[in-house]
C-alpha cells in the first residue's frame, strides 16, 4: 500500500490506523494541573465509556485519585493525553506506576494510551471483575446511581489497598 509520502506502508490486520486532526491549542488549566501533579507516583487513565461498566470505573478512578489516596495517584484526562503530547501524556509517560482502570475487557484506555507511547506497560485493571453485578445489564439507566456508587468505592478500595 502507497503511504501519504510515497513509502510502502506494511499494514497489520491487528492495528488501526487513525487520523486524528492535530491539536492547535493547549488549556493552560490542564498544563498547570499537569505541572502541581507530576510528583505522584502514580498516575491512572480510566475507560471514559458510556457504559455502566465504565461508569463505574469513571467513578471508581476519581474516588481513588480524589478521595482515597490524592497524595499518591493522579487522575489523567485521558482524551487530553491521548489527543495530544502536552502535559497530561506526560503524566502517563512519566509515573513511577501507570494504573488503566478498565471498565471491561475491551480495555479501551490502556489501548488508546499504547497507541501514542510506545511500550507503555500499564497495569490494567477490569473494574468490572472486582464487584458482583447482573452481567445482563449494560446502560447506567439499568442501576441505581447509589448501586453504582457503591461498586465504584469498593473497586476504588481494593486498588487502594495495592498502594
Amino acid at each position: 500500500m502507497k503511504g501519504c509520502c510515497g513509502s510502502k506502508e506494511k499494514q497489520r490486520a491487528d492495528y488501526e490506523l487513525v487520523k486524528l486532526e492535530r491539536a492547535t491549542q493547549v488549556c493552560p488549566m490542564c498544563e498547570e494541573y499537569a505541572q502541581r501533579q507530576k510528583s505522584k507516583p502514580v498516575a491512572v487513565v480510566c475507560c471514559e465509556g458510556a457504559c455502566l461498566r465504565g461508569e463505574v470505573a469513571r467513578q471508581a478512578a476519581n474516588l481513588l485519585c480524589h478521595s482515597l489516596a490524592p497524595e499518591k495517584t493522579v487522575r489523567i484526562c485521558l482524551g487530553g493525553a491521548f489527543t495530544k503530547d502536552t502535559g497530561q501524556r506526560g503524566l502517563v509517560r512519566d509515573a513511577s506506576r501507570l494504573i488503566a482502570l478498565e471498565g471491561c475487557f475491551i480495555n479501551c484506555s490502556s489501548r488508546m494510551m499504547g497507541g501514542v507511547i510506545d511500550g507503555l506497560t500499564p497495569e490494567v485493571i477490569i473494574a468490572d471483575q472486582l464487584y458482583e453485578f447482573d452481567r445482563a445489564l449494560f446502560g447506567i439507566d439499568e442501576m441505581t446511581p447509589e448501586e453504582i456508587q457503591k461498586h465504584a468505592r469498593a473497586v476504588a478500595e481494593k486498588i487502594a489497598a495495592s498502594l
